[in-house]
C-alpha cells in the first residue's frame, strides 16, 4: 500500500523533529556539535597589539611628520590649526602642511591609536597627545624616523583614501 501521513504528521513536521526543532531554540547549548555552525577564532590579544603597532609604524614611516613632532605631542598637546601656523614648520614635518591636511593626517593617526584627542573640563578639545602606542611604536627610533620608500607611501596613502564599505 501507499503510505498517508499520521493526522498529527499533516502539519509538515513530525513530532521528533518538531520537539528537535523546539529543543535547538529553546537551549542552544544542547545541540549536537555537527549541527553547530563553525566557530571564527579572533586572533589573540598580543596578535592584534601586534599588529597595531606594525599598521602604526608603517603610517609613522609614510607620514610627512618628522620625529620632533610626535616628541612635542608627547610633552603637550596641540591642534592642527597651531602646528599651521608655525614658523618652524620644517622642524616637526617633511612639508609645509594646511590646518586641514594637518587635520586630516591626525585623524588618521587617532584612527590608528597613535593620537588621541586631549580631554578638558568641557569634553573633548580639538588638541591631540600622543597615546601609549604611539610611544611604543616611536620608541623604535632613536635618530630621526626612517622614511618609507615613494611606492609604500603612495600604497599607504590608497589605504587611507581607499573608501570603507
Amino acid at each position: 500500500g501507499e503510505w498517508t501521513p499520521a493526522p498529527a504528521d499533516a502539519g509538515g513536521l513530525g513530532k521528533r523533529r518538531r520537539a528537535a526543532a523546539r529543543k535547538s531554540l529553546s537551549s542552544p547549548e544542547q545541540e549536537n556539535d555537527s549541527q553547530r555552525a563553525p566557530r571564527v577564532i579572533a586572533p589573540s590579544a598580543a596578535s592584534q597589539s601586534q599588529q597595531a603597532i606594525q599598521r602604526a609604524r608603517q603610517a609613522v614611516r609614510c607620514l610627512p611628520f618628522r620625529l620632533a613632532f610626535y616628541q612635542e605631542l608627547e610633552q603637550g598637546a596641540l591642534s592642527s590649526n597651531q602646528l599651521a601656523a608655525r614658523a618652524d614648520w620644517r622642524g616637526i614635518s617633511y612639508r609645509r602642511l594646511s590646518a586641514n591636511h594637518t587635520e586630516d593626517l591626525l585623524i588618521w593617526l587617532i584612527q590608528l591609536g597613535v593620537l588621541r584627542r586631549e580631554v578638558d573640563g568641557q569634553g573633548l578639545t580639538e588638541r591631540v597627545r600622543l597615546t601609549p602606542l604611539g610611544r611604543e611604536v616611536l620608541s623604535q627610533w632613536d635618530g630621526e624616523i626612517a622614511r618609507a620608500s615613494i611606492p609604500r607611501r603612495l600604497m599607504h596613502w590608497l589605504v587611507q583614501h581607499w573608501p570603507r564599505i
